[in-house]
């Protein structure tokens, strides 16, 4: 019976880990928009991207993300939607998929993973981190991946390779609201949906 109590207490110590990680990271769950300017939200798990003027919740919209959900994007290919802060550094009234607003993928943490990894070199990891320091699109062609996009095309699936896909009417809508340097953080999914019968 002592077998429990500490199989408990280590599940607890557990979570308290993987909780702290994600603080750190800027992730746990829901958060508070600052209070000033636009900023864009996107939960994963609800497939929800929200849209905040001034701290109060303007928009609230349905999304597809890519075919693998769960987890950071870590390279390029990987059908994965990124997790953490980013802003809008582009946009592109001509895309493919209707409207697009191009993000800020991949950001300095990411260039930092990636670096670690030896995914990317020291010249790549400098490049990205000094188009993030002033704002500009960091390389979208190293080996992190890069062109990932909130688009039009629909948001009824998971379907993207990467990317955050709106039903047209809605991107319309966002792409007029939301200016080049938005703010957007995108929280994780940390496990598959519930399926609806």
């Amino acid at each position: 019976m002592r077998l429990r109590p500490a199989l408990l207490i280590l599940a607890i110590l557990l979570l308290g880990v993987i909780w702290l990680r994600l603080k750190s990271a800027g992730l746990t769950g829901k958060m508070t928009p600052p209070q000033t300017g636009e900023h864009i939200i996107i939960l994963k798990a609800e497939r929800k991207l929200d849209f905040y003027r001034g701290g109060k919740l303007l928009h609230s919209y349905h999304i597809g993300l890519g075919p693998v959900p769960i987890g950071a994007k870590l390279r390029s290919g990987d059908g994965r939607t990124p997790e953490g802060e980013y802003y809008i550094c582009s946009k592109n009234p001509k895309s493919s998929y209707y409207l697009s607003l191009g993000l800020s993928y991949p950001n300095a943490k990411d260039a930092a993973r990636g670096l670690k990894a030896k995914l990317i070199n020291q010249k790549q990891h400098d490049q990205i981190a000094e188009a993030i320091k002033h704002r500009r699109r960091p390389p979208w062609d190293t080996p992190l991946g890069g062109e990932i996009f909130i688009h039009g095309n629909g948001a009824k699936t998971d379907w993207t390779l990467g990317c955050i896909a709106l039903e047209d009417a809605d991107i319309k809508a966002l792409y007029q609201i939301a200016p080049v340097g938005t703010p957007v953080t995108i929280l994780p999914q940390e496990k598959p949906p519930k399926r609806t019968k």
